[in-house]
């Protein structure tokens, strides 16, 4: 089946053009403006780090660990509800026993460019603000930008802990689980 044209007449049978009318969805997706987003922030991180000494690089990328303890907006986005996946997680989180794979199982549920470019905005946002330091934050937008999985499975943790009481927010707030 064929897509409708913006100028041609509306599917719903009014007579008017499509994009007068019910509307065409145009210009690139969400998805895609976050992962032209990445990309972008990936590249002046890049640039960011190219001084600084290789061996020092894997130790700035493990820092990314503790990177969403600093601030809340650091944190995946929970969904309201959680799913039965990101439930045993959370309660394997409040046992201190969360299992490697059904981690990397729970972050593929809520990893995805979109999730991805608000952390990475968070990180930019943070070290403008003197939260965080600017090469932390470029190690990040490149953790981000790449397949990597560290920042996102630090991140979905540290939102889960938070969520069910088992530490505080970067505030001092402890939530009641």
């Amino acid at each position: 089946m064929s897509k409708v044209g913006r100028n041609e007449p509306c599917p719903c049978g009014s007579g008017r053009k499509a994009k007068r009318c019910c509307g065409i969805e145009r210009g690139p997706s969400e998805e895609s403006r976050a992962r032209a987003f990445l990309a972008h922030a990936s590249e002046a991180a890049a640039g960011e780090l190219r001084d600084r000494p290789d061996e020092e690089l894997p130790d700035l990328f493990e820092e990314l660990w503790e990177l969403p303890c600093v601030d809340l907006s650091l944190q995946v986005e929970l969904p309201k509800i959680l799913s039965p996946l990101l439930d045993r997680l959370c309660e394997a989180v409040e046992e201190d026993d969360p299992d490697p794979d059904l981690l990397e199982a729970a972050t593929r549920s809520v990893d995805g460019p979109v999730e991805r470019a608000r952390l990475a905005h968070a990180a930019i946002s943070r070290a403008e603000a003197g939260v965080i330091d600017g090469e932390l934050a470029a190690a990040a937008l490149l953790d981000l930008a790449s397949d990597s999985r560290h920042l996102m499975n630090a991140a979905l943790l540290e939102a889960l802990a938070v969520r069910g009481g088992v530490v505080t927010t970067p505030a001092g707030l402890r939530l009641a689980a």
